[in-house]
């Protein structure tokens, strides 16, 4: 054992010298290859030590004026305005376009890394509830009473054009805004509100403040409707309390779970009216609706109402939104008692709108910005434009945006004439119809299409600094806020119940209206797709007709695949209308063919079935509970 390990010993010694001598040689190696001249060796080196990075830098995508580079916006405008309401419009639309570039878009990035906070005390302990915003936050107030936002939609200068003028608007102003569209929907939405309302009160005071275009003077509202119970289901979910006062005013007593724009000069909500005895009625004919300033004249200070905390949400975080407390924040009543669902419908018909134009304005910045950076980053030896798989994806892209686009501005030009009181009967079931269709589709491919854009970017969507997550985080709220994509399409089914045959014949006619140009359709090529969206068309009316007659529950579980199928259709036909006029594109050709050879979501009835519905429910619960009732078994 003892030579053995002498042996090691003398082994290990001999590896150390052979060690030594080896480092030796390779420090004196180094030493002549520092000193070579070989450029390859003394110059390559040295262009990443220490400070140094290498050469090379990524070229950003640029943004440029967002209305000059959207030639089909521009198009779809010219075939829905006349031509003296075509040149007011563009010539505001592309200045504020050069506005975007150069002011705004850089508020928007500031807001976003500037986000809210709340101090609820002083220093000296006293309750402070002071929400602190942004300086560009702030900002967009300003612009946004400036450029008239809000109040294009209610001047009317332009007729029943005014909204398609302000949709446009905005549209541009949304991915830029920092969120500041979020409280601009919902003073368009109480703009709205008050005009159906025709209260006096409202209509003097408030109603100027909204629609102002002197920042000095301009209100933005809130809307606070969601409590602890829930958000859509304000039936049961409403547990605020209205406390009747000598001089017609009411205490609201209660906790508002969700506020967006808790910095609003003025909110809408519901209440149930307790009576002498503290009774209030359940359901949704005991909410009535109420308006109420946020703060007190006087002092200045919150009207009666705690904010409790700020919420910690996935995106949306440059707007302040809020849990509050309310403990006699003093209120009018608007309308009727108990009926304050009806009476805020007209609000929730235009912020659903909003949501809409910020989904597809979402769309279009996240493509424009891709398809910029497809001209300046190389991969393999070749721009990311000479992928054909790369730019068939953002062509495939292009064409999601186009449709949302054409739908949006339909619903927008139906609104104009509602408001104008020019629609006719078909026109206001067709946005009933569509707004609810709208909403729920272009929600849904907003996050989608972000998800794509961000994707086409490499690790570089992925990134923060870049400011490019921030259209898939804030992107995920729309197809939540304003109702989920079934509330929806329950809405959906909701309105032909209520029309009969009305609202889906005027959706009927109306496509086949459409798509009844044969001398264009031949012209243009678009026989075969027109007869196509046909033969959708048919297919969906009988299935509505059959499932209402045979089995109720039948349409309900198809109701999410039913408004798809309905939005596939009608957008498919007013990209053939458009495809179809005089001084179209061979671009609308394409786009218009491209959409109609997808294949219509709804499936056969049989799918959705009780059979079906119970083969749903066994899937989604295999498994669950199996460890609590191993437990039990154990026990």
């Amino acid at each position: 054992v003892v030579n053995r390990a002498r042996a090691a010993n003398d082994m290990m010694k001999l590896s150390l010298r052979q060690s030594c001598r080896l480092s030796r040689a390779a420090t004196v190696a180094l030493r002549r290859l520092s000193s070579s001249s070989n450029s390859d060796y003394k110059s390559q080196p040295e262009v990443f030590q220490r400070a140094k990075r290498g050469k090379f830098s990524q070229a950003q995508p640029e943004l440029r004026n967002p209305f000059i580079e959207d030639p089909y916006l521009q198009a779809c405008l010219v075939r829905l305005m006349p031509s003296e309401v075509v040149g007011d419009s563009f010539s505001d639309l592309g200045k504020f376009g050069s506005r975007i570039v150069s002011e705004i878009d850089r508020l928007g990035r500031q807001a976003e890394l500037e986000p809210p906070f709340l101090r609820p005390y002083d220093a000296w302990g006293n309750r402070a509830d002071e929400l602190v915003t942004s300086p560009a936050w702030r900002a967009m107030k300003d612009i946004s009473a400036e450029e008239g936002l809000v109040a294009i939609g209610y001047e009317r200068r332009n007729h029943q054009w005014s909204r398609l003028h302000q949709a446009a608007k905005l549209y541009l102003y949304s991915p830029s805004s920092g969120l500041y569209s979020c409280p601009l929907a919902m003073t368009d939405g109480a703009a709205k509100l008050i005009e159906v309302s025709g209260e006096d009160f409202l209509r003097s005071g408030a109603y100027r403040h909204l629609t102002t275009r002197d920042p000095r003077q301009f209100w933005t509202s809130g809307q606070w409707m969601t409590e602890k119970k829930g958000g859509s289901d304000v039936a049961d979910g409403t547990e605020t309390v209205a406390i009747p006062q000598p001089d017609g005013s009411y205490l609201l007593h209660g906790y508002k779970w969700f506020t967006s724009a808790t910095d609003a000069d003025m909110a809408f909500t519901l209440a149930r009216i307790a009576d002498k005895e503290g009774r209030i009625t359940e359901g949704t004919r005991g909410l009535s609706l109420f308006y109420l300033e946020t703060k007190n004249e006087l002092d200045g200070r919150l009207n009666n109402f705690e904010i409790q905390r700020l919420k910690n949400k996935l995106g949306t975080r440059q707007l302040p939104t809020a849990e509050l407390l309310l403990d006699g924040a003093r209120a009018q009543l608007v309308g009727d008692p108990g009926r304050g669902v009806a009476g805020i419908s007209p609000m929730l018909t235009i912020t659903r709108l909003h949501n809409s134009i910020s989904s597809v304005g979402a769309m279009r910045r996240i493509l424009m910005l891709s398809r910029d950076y497809s001209t300046k980053r190389v991969a393999f030896g070749k721009y990311l434009a000479d992928h054909p798989l790369h730019v068939q994806t953002l062509a495939r892209m292009e064409v999601e945006v186009r449709g949302c686009l054409v739908l949006l501005l339909e619903v927008c030009r139906l609104l104009g004439l509602e408001e104008c009181g020019v629609a006719t009967a078909t026109d206001r079931h067709l946005l009933r119809i569509l707004t609810p269709i709208l909403k729920l589709y272009t929600a849904k491919q907003a996050v989608s299409i972000a998800s794509e854009g961000l994707e086409s970017f490499g690790g570089q969507g992925y990134i923060e600094d870049t400011g490019l997550p921030v259209f898939l985080r804030d992107s995920q709220v729309l197809p939540i806020w304003e109702g989920t994509t079934n509330i929806l399409s329950l809405d959906v089914l909701r309105v032909l119940q209520k029309t009969g045959a009305a609202a889906l014949g005027s959706f009927t006619d109306s496509v086949k209206s459409r798509l009844s140009a044969t001398p264009q359709l031949e012209r243009v090529g678009l026989t075969s797709e027109a007869e196509r969206l046909k033969h959708h068309l048919d297919s969906i009316t009988a299935f509505a007709v059959r499932a209402a007659q045979e089995d109720t529950p039948t349409l309900e579980r198809a109701a999410r695949d039913f408004a798809y199928s309905l939005a596939h259709i009608y957008t498919g036909a007013l990209l053939i209308e458009h495809a179809t006029v005089d001084n179209s594109m061979p671009n609308d050709r394409v786009t218009a063919q491209r959409w109609c050879s997808r294949p219509l979501p709804l499936r056969k009835a049989a799918d959705y079935s009780s059979t079906a519905s119970n083969m749903d429910l066994m899937l989604v619960m295999d498994g669950y509970g199996l460890e609590q009732r191993s437990q039990g078994d154990r026990h």
